[in-house]
């Protein structure tokens, strides 16, 4: 990070940091990470705390960094998050992450996560008529984005993936599959197997390690640091209820509640949103999201897919660093990470993933944590 600041600064100026990890205590069987990350960074003796909420655990922890500064006490404040989760074989992670639902009555149940986006994409066919297209034109959407990402996991799009498969084959002396679309080979079992109906493999966000900060300052100082500042002009977060007792499964209502508050506190409506990071562990994910947080009515957000709204170079370009599903989804960074590319879309910075409208001066982060428990939606502005 230092070495991306626009001005110099030397990290002693740092009072205060919050750490977003949802649990390394798990993953890694290390507890108390925050102030061994302190040590790490030489940034002891100063406060440091770690901020668990899943996989808003990070979008929490900027929250928490926002009050600090807001409250006066502090000025200068580090916001990070971080997850190591490939020390686990695939069935250790799932879990994990399966922790974070609810265990009386979601766990039992056999809810792992694809399971529980499961139902609510089957929700929202029945309800919407939304259908497998839709979904895995999500997919091959933030993979293109993700192949303009030099830092996204996947930074190649299904297409390639889809052109190494038949190369690969034929190098073999295999059958060459005779896929000519993206959907074609998405529709293939054995190239796009089911994980959870109506989810494949091409729907889920990968096993991911990864770390992400940014630093807060207040705003009377923030042109010591940049003469191009991004405001956060607005912040919001809420609580849902865990699936099986929520009012509905094609909405999550700490997402609206935390859009609201937001939106409210920057001054601006869903429509002033020029760009957006959102959650999309899952496919189904980023077209629930769309319509939380006010960019389409409900239901219009697998047909803004289809018509391409989402794009780089639609009206709605949703995830343009390739979202959670290409970019990759360390749970406990992943908000932060939200922000970083929020960040550079505003100042114009994003090179060839760069939202394609004339004019982005607002963007907007959705962190969704567990089975839309926790919700963190932020507003930032260019200033």
């Amino acid at each position: 990070m230092m070495e991306t600041m626009d001005k110099p600064f030397e990290i002693d100026d740092i009072e205060c940091a919050y750490i977003g990890n949802y649990s390394s205590d798990l993953f890694e069987t290390q507890g108390h990470t925050a102030p061994i990350v302190a040590d790490w960074l030489g940034m002891t003796p100063i406060p440091i705390t770690r901020i668990e909420n899943a996989c808003a655990s990070s979008g929490s922890a900027l929250r928490e960094g926002a009050m600090a500064i807001a409250s006066g006490m502090y000025d200068i404040v580090l916001v990070g998050g971080m997850e190591k989760m490939t020390n686990l074989p695939t069935e250790g992670v799932t879990d994990v992450l399966a922790s974070a639902a609810d265990g009386l009555y979601e766990v039992p149940a056999g809810l792992t996560f694809p399971g529980i986006f499961g139902a609510i994409a089957k929700a929202h066919m029945d309800r919407y008529e939304t259908n497998l297209d839709h979904l895995l034109k999500v997919g091959i959407k933030n993979h293109n984005n993700g192949a303009l990402n030099p830092k996204a996991q996947f930074n190649v799009t299904i297409q390639d993936m889809m052109d190494r498969r038949k190369a690969r084959a034929e190098q073999r002396g295999q059958p060459v599959p005779d896929w000519q679309t993206e959907l074609d080979f998405l529709h293939d079992e054995q190239a796009n197997p089911w994980i959870a109906w109506p989810l494949r493999l091409y729907d889920c966000a990968p096993i991911t390690d990864g770390a992400s900060c940014i630093l807060l300052v207040s705003s009377e100082i923030a042109h010591n640091f940049t003469d191009r500042p991004v405001s956060l002009a607005g912040i919001g977060q809420a609580s849902g209820k865990p699936l099986h007792d929520a009012d509905e499964l094609t909405s999550l209502s700490a997402a609206k509640e935390a859009s609201r508050q937001a939106y409210e506190m920057a001054g601006i409506t869903a429509d002033d949103v020029d760009v957006a990071e959102v959650h999309d562990c899952f496919t189904i994910a980023e077209i629930v999201a769309t319509e939380d947080l006010g960019f389409f009515v409900p239901g219009e957000g697998p047909r803004a897919v289809d018509e391409g709204r989402t794009a780089l170079d639609g009206d709605r370009p949703i995830n343009t660093s390739g979202g959670l599903k290409s970019k990759g989804h360390p749970v406990g960074a992943s908000g932060v990470g939200q922000v970083v590319e929020i960040y550079h879309q505003l100042r114009g910075e994003a090179g060839e993933r760069q939202a394609k409208k004339s004019k982005v001066e607002v963007g907007l982060t959705h962190n969704v944590g567990g089975t839309g428990g926790t919700c963190v939606v932020n507003v930032l502005r260019m200033e």
